[in-house]
């Protein structure tokens, strides 16, 4: 009897050895592989527990107006802005339409700016068109209704594309279908091909393309509606290309089991500093929502038909794939004090984050829209410094996922109050530490740091733990962080 038990009691603990050994192998196999890519907290990609913390939302702060709509061929109608950082220069498209009208008519110009920081604008100085009887202007397309009426260019990073495609755009609208445009510096625009690309869209609004590296591919993300025809919620949808003449079936993003609005214009794009991850500046747009009296809209000088609506911008991200994460409903840039900044159409963002300084990245946003007063304004935010994990005075912690890196060192984007502090402790899947890397041999990290190395008291190499899966703990007080990213070995 006493020998069966034993036996008994060997074949459990043969299971359970074994059950353990596969748990182990399963959760290496379910490592997520990051490499050595920048990883941004805008989501919880990476993020298994947050204890004591919580995601935080940031906010651009206003830097002021960069550029005002008032040449004779812009005007009040001035919009769906793009900008490009190509070399050392910044480049700023924008619709110039000085009266209200059908989408895609005649008036409708396309007008470009530069800047060599990003700060301070100017606008071209080019004789391409006569437009409103000036030989001299700004306009880099006219007389291609309608694709004037959203033409929305993107700078082509895939390997191996020619010369004089380096700058591609589409335009259009529903009747024409969106139809490519190619460029060598972005200035002179000439027709991939006469037909329209693609036409299974509404358009009625920016419709955005890039090359993407992480899906090998080109993506457009276009205004369609949740309803037939114009009814419904104002949406987006994407389609794919290897070729940008030959695209896929268009798929309605999703936006996870949020509530529905209405998003005028999505601005997806490929964040500079993690370009797998897509960060989606969007126009938020809530009709009906009337801020304005009659009498105070005519006092701002607003056109009568652009003051019963208000907007503002939210931020949404993805990694591929038809799914929006909006981790937060809330507003991510409120419009400003003043009557003249809560009439319809205004607060829209530009397309594309751009850095401006070492610590520094932009974005920019329409203002005054349907006003004499029309202009850009520049926002500011820290670098990857869209959310943070953030820790309060009393102290949290937040663990990731298992995962694997490559690399020697761990960089991490953080700041601190004076009392505060970050220390990180690395797990293997089971949770437990690993010797070397536990919190208490961590080094506290104290500061305010784009990119700083975490330490133990062995030092800050971790190469002899790349290709294994771990997790990270990150024990915090009185914190933000923003991002991470272990340091390719060169």
């Amino acid at each position: 009897m006493n020998g069966k038990k034993y036996k008994l009691s060997v074949i459990v603990f043969g299971l359970l050895f074994l059950f353990f050994i596969l748990s182990g192998l399963t959760l290496a196999e379910e490592s997520i592989d990051i490499g050595s890519r920048r990883e941004l907290f805008v989501d919880r990609y990476l993020i298994e527990r947050l204890d004591g913390v919580r995601l935080r939302l940031h906010h651009p702060r206003d830097e002021g107006a960069v550029l005002k709509f008032d040449a004779l061929w812009e005007g009040p109608f001035c919009g769906y802005v793009t900008v490009i950082k190509d070399r050392d220069r910044y480049l700023f498209y924008y619709r110039g339409l000085p009266k209200a009208g059908r989408d895609g008519s005649s008036r409708e110009v396309t007008c470009c700016a530069e800047s060599s920081n990003g700060i301070h604008i100017v606008k071209l100085k080019l004789n391409f068109f006569t437009v409103q009887g000036a030989t001299t202007n700004n306009v880099v397309l006219a007389d291609a209704a309608p694709v004037n009426h959203n033409f929305s260019p993107f700078l082509d990073s895939r390997s191996g594309v020619p010369a004089d495609q380096r700058f591609k755009a589409l335009g259009g609208t529903k009747t024409s279908g969106l139809i490519a445009y190619v460029s060598k510096e972005g200035l002179e625009w000439e027709k991939l091909q006469e037909e329209p690309v693609f036409t299974k869209g509404i358009f009625d609004s920016q419709n955005v393309a890039f090359w993407s590296e992480s899906e090998q591919c080109y993506l457009c993300y276009f205004r369609t509606w949740t309803g037939s025809g114009y009814k419904g919620f104002r949406s987006v949808s994407r389609a794919m290309s290897k070729d940008f003449v030959h695209w896929s079936e268009p798929v309605e993003m999703s936006f996870g089991e949020t509530p529905r609005e209405h998003i005028y214009t999505n601005q997806t794009h490929p964040y500079f500093r993690a370009p797998h991850i897509y960060i989606a500046i969007a126009a938020r747009f809530m009709p009906g929502r009337q801020v304005l009296t009659e009498e105070q809209a005519r006092q701002l000088n607003v056109n009568p038909n652009y003051f019963k609506d208000c907007s503002d911008a939210v931020l949404m991200t993805s990694r591929g794939g038809n799914v929006y994460d909006r981790t937060f409903m809330e507003g991510f840039n409120r419009p400003g004090i003043g009557l003249q900044n809560w009439v319809s159409r205004s607060n829209y963002p530009a397309l594309n984050v751009v850095q401006t300084g070492p610590a520094e990245m932009s974005l920019y946003v329409q203002h005054d829209y349907a006003q004499p007063t029309a202009h850009l304004r520049r926002y500011s935010l820290r670098l990857d410094g869209f959310v943070s994990v953030a820790a309060p005075y009393k102290g949290g912690s937040m663990t990731t996922k298992p995962f694997i890196f490559t690399g020697d060192k761990l960089l991490l984007n953080f700041s601190t109050s004076a009392a505060g502090s970050i220390r990180v402790e690395i797990q293997g899947v089971d949770g437990k530490p690993i010797p070397g890397y536990s919190a208490e041999e961590a080094q506290e990290l104290i500061g305010n740091t784009i990119e700083h190395p975490a330490s133990w008291k062995k030092g800050t190499d971790v190469s002899s733990l790349a290709g294994k899966a771990i997790r990270l703990r990150f024990i915090m007080k009185d914190a933000d962080l923003y991002s991470m990213q272990f340091h390719p070995v060169r």
